[in-house]
């Protein structure tokens, strides 16, 4: 006669180390976050806690007449930056970062007017009057709110950039820019050119 082997489950076993490492959680969550980053949009954990993109992929003749210099359309409200190439051969989808609130997003047409490969930042005198601990300058860097990066648009202030703490992506949490990873803004920025067109609805 073949015994029949059960494996042995110990619920008082499992909860305690369940419990132990819900109580590692916030103390690793911490060395992460003293590594001494600059935090320049604010304190994400007080708004959402999920990170939501919506991922479909869309045609580019409802949003633009032709795609001369290739095109960008940045849809706010699925947190997804479009782009299609001059002759189509290109589409891109990337998850991304939008603004905190209405208030600070802009919609409309605008266009690339500058491609800066080493993004330094300076807060806004907006954002300084909301944040005046902020620092006045950040060099170009791993720890550059603007990331690796950036495509200056013709608005004032207003960017599609990478960032270094990638927790915004999928997120209202920026102070009106359009935020990328790092990885993205780096492949975008190889694909777009000055002229490119850039539409956000």
């Amino acid at each position: 006669m073949v015994k029949s082997f059960k494996p042995g489950f110990d619920r008082r076993a499992f909860l305690a180390g369940g419990a132990a490492l819900l109580g590692a959680g916030p103390a690793l969550a911490q060395d992460v976050n003293s590594a001494g980053t600059i935090e320049m949009e604010g304190d994400i954990s007080q708004g959402v806690r999920r990170n939501i993109s919506s991922f479909r992929s869309l045609d580019w003749r409802p949003y633009f007449s032709d795609l001369k210099n290739g095109a960008i359309l940045v849809d706010i409200t699925s947190r997804a930056l479009h782009y299609w190439s001059e002759d189509a051969s290109v589409y891109r989808l990337y998850p991304t970062s939008v603004p905190l609130s209405e208030d600070l997003t802009r919609r409309g047409r605008t266009r690339v007017t500058f491609k800066d490969p080493e993004p330094d930042w300076r807060p806004t005198p907006s954002m300084k009057q909301r944040n005046p601990d902020w620092p006045d300058y950040v060099p170009p860097g791993p720890d550059n709110p603007l990331g690796t990066r950036a495509l200056h648009l013709s608005w004032t202030y207003y960017r599609i950039h990478g960032t270094h703490d990638t927790r915004k992506i999928g997120r209202r949490s920026s102070n009106g820019c359009i935020g990328l990873y790092n990885q993205h803004i780096e492949e975008l920025y190889e694909f777009s050119k000055v002229g490119t067109q850039v539409l956000l609805i």
